[in-house]
């Protein structure tokens, strides 16, 4: 029915809607509107300031992007460099297999991790190293629950986050269901088509790591040829990025891993480390994980620590290469770094942390 008293001034405080204009002039103003366009439109042009999202987001000390590595845990990007402590729970890992098969050797290594300085615990039943056995889904969740599980039952370390290294959708759902926070698949969901989808229902922070094939065969010749390894893994991220978007993971609670040393020859890590924030897509979190892989015995290319067992209370021989490769990808923009000595990486992070954020 039309008003019988039309009032040409509907609101005579001086508050009516009037026209919109977007983007708002006072959107500077408004940091709950500039957090979000930060990911959504980075290079948007402020009709006023003549500046981009991205520019008046970094000018405002206030504001800053943040992601999920919990339920009710959020981090600001850019202050300081979390750690994510490997609690490998298998025979045959590259580095450590065998170690923490017993679960009261695990649950005290995660005492040890938690006590050095780690932030997230990356708990792992199914080894990735190049040419490793493919594990069925059942042993693996028979490795990987019941340590989950006795962490979430453990005084100290309960609280603490933990990522399941798993690229398979089943171990994925009933690791979150046992306690876990974050999915961590160095697939990036091309080895079970349910991951995504699963990740999705589940709504938990996802690692997307670069990978070609599987670690059977992810070294042969065909997986580690690249036209330009910076270039086609940025690509491919961003491709799998849209495609874990499409199937419903939240873009805030996506990680990406450019995956060094997997699928990646020597060099081509060394280039992903000179190149760390431009080899994932932009405004992305960025976890790298370098810790002791073979590229850094090759470019020390040094047998020197033959016997292993020799070293059972000194750092590992590829210790503080590993240092050296954290120390560049803090350079290069990473906000989680992977690794298995973090006592001495701590110390690595946080003066990195003071140099270069």
């Amino acid at each position: 029915n039309p008003n019988p008293n039309p009032n040409p001034n509907p609101n005579p405080a001086g508050h009516g809607l009037g026209p919109l204009k977007i983007p708002h002039e006072m959107l500077t103003e408004r940091s709950f509107v500039l957090r979000p366009l930060v990911d959504l439109c980075p290079d948007l042009i402020h009709p006023v300031k003549k500046k981009s999202i991205k520019e008046l987001y970094t000018e405002d000390p206030t504001l800053g992007q943040v992601f999920p590595i919990q339920a009710n845990n959020t981090i600001k990007r850019g202050q300081k460099t979390l750690i994510m402590g490997i609690l490998n729970v298998t025979p045959d890992s590259f580095s450590d297999g065998g170690k923490f098969m017993d679960i009261n050797a695990s649950i005290k290594h995660a005492e040890t991790l938690l006590s050095q300085g780690a932030d997230i615990l990356d708990i792992g039943g199914q080894s990735t190293r190049p040419g490793a056995e493919m594990i069925s889904s059942e042993e693996e969740i028979s490795r990987v629950i019941p340590v989950i599980e006795s962490i979430r039952k453990h005084p100290e370390l309960h609280n603490i986050s933990i990522s399941v290294d798993t690229f398979r959708s089943q171990v994925a759902r009933e690791a979150i269901e046992a306690g876990g926070d974050i999915i961590n698949d160095v697939s990036g969901g091309t080895l079970d088509s349910d991951m995504l989808n699963t990740v999705a229902d589940l709504g938990v922070p996802y690692i997307l790591m670069h990978m070609r094939g599987d670690p059977s065969n992810m070294q042969n010749k065909t997986n580690i040829t690249y036209d330009d390894v910076v270039l086609d893994v940025r690509y491919t991220l961003e491709q799998q990025l849209l495609t874990a978007m499409n199937k419903g993971i939240h873009r805030w609670n996506i990680i990406c891993d450019p995956g060094i040393g997997f699928a990646k020859t020597w060099d081509q890590s060394l280039r992903l480390l000179q190149n760390v924030e431009n080899s994932v897509p932009d405004h992305i979190p960025i976890l790298s994980g370098p810790s002791r892989k073979s590229f850094i015995q090759k470019t020390l290319e040094s047998n020197h620590y033959s016997n292993l067992s020799e070293l059972e209370n000194s750092p590992h021989p590829r210790t503080w290469g590993t240092a050296a490769a954290v120390t560049a990808s803090i350079s290069g923009g990473a906000d989680i770094v992977r690794v298995h000595d973090v006592r001495e990486m701590w110390d690595v992070c946080r003066v990195s942390d003071a140099i270069f954020r």
